[in-house]
């Protein structure tokens, strides 16, 4: 596998951030261009990554495309087809979002979310972004949340099969999914049986944390890499089994010092057992 991360420049252009990446230690990254003025210097970012063989793993579509306020739905069903098709033409491994929500915000739970034509309404809307673009370099990913399908093996399995659409793939996050103290103690089998059942499909994965918190009710912080409890000598291990390229991206931190921390405990790990990254 490739781990890769984010990284911090302050005078960033295609060569300072290549280079920080290089610095870094890090084989793949997330797409570095999100603005309309950056768009003009993507062709320049996609031949540096290349030239010191970085994958870029995703372009992010974050947004709510089965909003139940319907100016926001086509809005975002558009922007998730204009970013699918930016992540066809850049050839990154995934164009990511999460289902979306019923509620007010946009990813956030609500009671409509896990009911069936909440399920239907997914998989039309995820069927018309892949069907606009039809990648054939890329898929469209949905990245599992604890309120909203997919929020499980099973749950994504159902996706598949019911959006039907080879432009669908897998997106692994699996501390978004660990949410009871008896899938927290023991999310070594909870990783296990989505590479089992999932690996095939797996585009690329996140790396963070989770702490469960000794206050009623159950309550989940995520926190960096080697703080927490995600088993990272199973989770390692099994996605050691999948496609060598495959990216483990380190997310969600806000200084180069903390993906630094990350991703030495990481590193840590995979040395361990004898896993390259």
């Amino acid at each position: 596998m490739r781990l890769g991360g984010q990284v911090f420049v302050e005078d960033k252009n295609p060569d300072s951030w290549s280079a920080a990446l290089l610095t870094a230690g890090f084989r793949a990254t997330v797409c570095p261009v999100n603005s309309e003025e950056e768009l003009g210097l993507l062709g320049d970012y996609v031949k540096a990554a290349a030239k010191h063989d970085i994958v870029i793993s995703e372009v992010g579509a974050w947004s709510n495309p089965i909003s139940s306020d319907e100016d926001a739905r086509r809005s975002a069903i558009a922007y998730c087809t204009e970013r699918l098709a930016l992540a066809e033409e850049i050839g990154a491994n995934c164009c990511v979002n999460i289902a979306g929500s019923r509620g007010v915000k946009w990813d956030g739970p609500d009671r409509d979310n896990f009911n069936d034509e909440t399920f239907e309404l997914i998989v039309d809307t995820v069927r018309g972004i892949i069907d606009a673009v039809k990648p054939k370099r890329t898929v469209y990913a949905l990245e599992m949340m604890p309120w909203i399908f997919p929020d499980s093996a099973d749950a994504y399995l159902q996706l598949i099969q019911a959006i039907d659409r080879p432009g669908f793939g897998v997106h692994f996050d699996p501390v978004n999914i660990v949410c009871s103290p008896r899938i927290y103690y023991r999310n070594g089998d909870l990783i296990r049986d989505f590479v089992l059942r999932l690996g095939p499909h797996i585009r690329n994965c996140h790396a963070k944390d989770v702490l469960l918190r000794d206050r009623l009710t159950a309550h989940f912080d995520e926190v960096i890499p080697g703080q927490g409890m995600l088993d990272y000598a199973v989770f390692l291990t099994e996605l050691n089994k999948l496609h060598p390229d495959t990216p483990l991206i380190i997310e969600h931190l806000h200084s180069n010092e903390d993906y630094s921390q990350a991703a030495a405990y990481i590193r840590s790990v995979a040395n361990g057992l004898g896993i390259a990254l």
